[in-house]
């Protein structure tokens, strides 16, 4: 077995320093092999992305990151590129230092950065500035130098973690490296994956270094990323009955398309039966676009409880409102005692009155609902999405979906599953109402609420790059996913 099995687990860089530590320590593996090791993974990435490039620039800092960098420049120039290096300053650390000495001593020039309006003439330039540790914005003199980097235009390579980029939570605090690839070495850093982080690192390629399965015996990852996934076939004898009743509440006044979006999402998802408890100017619209749907005038509670008779899981909030009407259907659904996901005004009354779910309950909040939920801003909130995640599924008694980029999903334990796909062109309207559906659909169908989401939102961003493929990102709308999601629910992709 080898290290490659143990590319879908995220670590936190407390958790990354500990296998370092360990394989140094334990394992017997020096520190010093461990950075000549990154430094031919950095040459192979950099080789097999750029293979014409003759001419290479390496900024490097002051610690084992700046190491990498130089070893790097010097088998560059081992190979026949011509490598230049800019350093920050003194290396500090003894392995550092002798990376240092090995580029000098191979007749290469260390510029020291001093602020100059001129930074070497390369066709890649390689940020080997900072690694996992910092978790502060860069100063002001770096960023200078970050900010010249970007201005030059050619394509960066960023070794281990773009520097700027907090590794931990994906939080970037200030001027970062927007590299075009990065190439992260021995384990994969949780907070590459999500929030700001995906607009800085590029293509993202993980080396484990070659180091052995040992390494990772009595380490328990923080996260995981999730894996493509469906639902097996259908028996040959199931009727609508056996896939689930999920009524979807909302549509107030004017948003009848919230409440289309998320109940058409759960009969794209696989529900066998879809009710909409909606206001009654809605019906004729929803009757006329989507007759597969029973839609029903809701004016209050009363009108509700059939419709919560017959239903097994609810879809409780998109369009629902947080005036009279909403907030009355909002409270009957909730002591209705049945399964369900709340999102959008479902999500911000729970705010306003908050309560610990007893039973299966999924919430998919964006930041700025996640930050109403906990009591917080929505900085707090990108801050550290791990930790916020988790809080909300603690609080609230749920498993919670923190969505955008990097969506997380975790449970009341902690168990956190983080999704790899997804795309700028799904920052568009509807698609919170279209997971809703999704997610109502797969618990209809037997899912647990854990099963249910983590499917779900690996489903919904998987859609959503299907269509963007097709059409591309710019102008994707919601509804665009509906067709691809039925293809990768029936294991398609084309």
């Amino acid at each position: 077995m080898t290290a490659s099995v143990h590319r879908h687990e995220l670590y936190t860089v407390e958790q990354v320093r500990a296998l370092d530590h360990h394989a140094i320590h334990e394992l017997g593996i020096p520190g010093y092999e461990l950075m000549e090791r990154a430094a031919a993974a950095a040459l192979v990435c950099l080789r097999a992305h750029w293979p014409q490039a003759r001419r290479i620039a390496v900024y490097c800092g002051v610690g084992n990151n700046g190491g990498d960098g130089f070893l790097l420049a010097a088998l560059a120039r081992e190979a026949g590129l011509h490598a230049e290096v800019v350093a920050l300053g003194e290396s500090r650390g003894e392995d550092a230092q002798r990376a240092r000495r090995v580029f000098e001593q191979a007749g290469g020039v260390v510029h020291v950065w001093r602020g100059q309006p001129v930074l070497p003439d390369a066709q890649v330039q390689v940020d080997a500035l900072f690694g996992t540790g910092l978790q502060r914005a860069l100063a002001p003199d770096v960023a200078q130098l970050v900010q010249q980097i970007h201005a030059v235009g050619t394509p960066v390579l960023a070794l281990d973690v773009p520097s700027g980029v907090n590794a931990d939570t994906g939080e970037v605090p200030g001027t970062a490296v927007r590299a075009d690839v990065t190439v992260s070495f021995i384990a994969a850093k949780r907070g590459l994956h999500t929030g700001q982080a995906p607009g800085y690192v590029g293509q993202l390629q993980l080396d484990p270094l070659g180091l052995p399965d040992a390494l990772w015996q009595g380490f328990s990852p923080d996260a995981r990323l999730l894996q493509p996934a469906t639902l097996p076939p259908r028996p040959r004898q199931a009727h609508k009955g056996d896939n689930g009743h999920v009524l979807a509440i909302g549509g107030e006044h004017g948003t009848a398309g919230a409440i289309r979006l998320s109940a058409e999402a759960a009969l794209r998802g696989g529900a066998g039966l879809v009710s909409v408890a909606t206001r009654g100017e809605h019906l004729l619209a929803l009757n006329c676009a989507r007759p597969e749907l029973m839609a029903h005038a809701v004016n209050g509670p009363q009108a509700l409880e059939p419709l919560l008779q017959r239903a097994s899981v609810l879809a409780v909030g998109p369009g629902l409102g947080q005036g009279a009407w909403g907030h009355a259907l909002w409270l009957t659904a909730l002591d209705a005692g049945l399964p369900l996901v709340l999102d959008a005004d479902g999500l911000n009354l729970l705010a306003r009155e908050p309560r610990t779910f007893t039973v299966p309950a999924v919430i998919t909040p964006h930041p700025g609902e996640a930050a109403r939920l906990l009591g917080c801003d929505t900085s707090a909130i990108g801050a550290d999405r791990f930790a916020a995640v988790r809080e909300l599924a603690r609080r609230y008694g749920v498993v919670a979906v923190l969505k955008g980029a990097g969506s997380l999903v975790a449970d009341p334990a902690g168990q956190v599953a983080l999704c790899p796909w997804g795309n700028p062109g799904m920052a568009s309207g509807g698609m919170g109402d279209l997971l809703t559906g999704i997610v109502a659909a797969l618990m209809a169908q037997g899912c647990d609420p854990w099963q249910a989401a983590t499917l779900g939102v690996g489903l919904h961003a998987r859609a959503g790059d299907l269509a963007a493929r097709r059409g591309g990102e710019r102008g994707l709308i919601a509804s665009d996913l509906l067709e691809p999601l039925r293809l990768l629910l029936n294991g398609r992709e084309s």
